[in-house]
């Protein structure tokens, strides 16, 4: 499990510097990368969104584990 949750970190990681690019300078280097209309561009969105989904679950499990443990 620990290796599916530190994929989906990279994932996010890639799309917040992915949207860091867009956000400064206007460059979207997914779309650059893969062409802007192609299917593979939609399959790496819908990745780094559901990883963003696994990474929000993570925060949430670290808050209710038992500190005493």
């Amino acid at each position: 499990m620990e290796i599916l949750h530190k994929t989906c970190l990279i994932f996010t990681i890639i799309g917040a510097i992915n949207w860091g690019l867009i956000g400064f300078f206007d460059f979207n280097l997914v779309t650059t990368l893969f062409k802007e209309s192609s299917m593979i561009v939609n399959i790496i969105y819908g990745l780094v969104g559901i990883c963003g989904l696994v990474n929000i679950l993570l925060l949430f499990k670290h808050y209710t584990d038992d500190p005493i443990k």
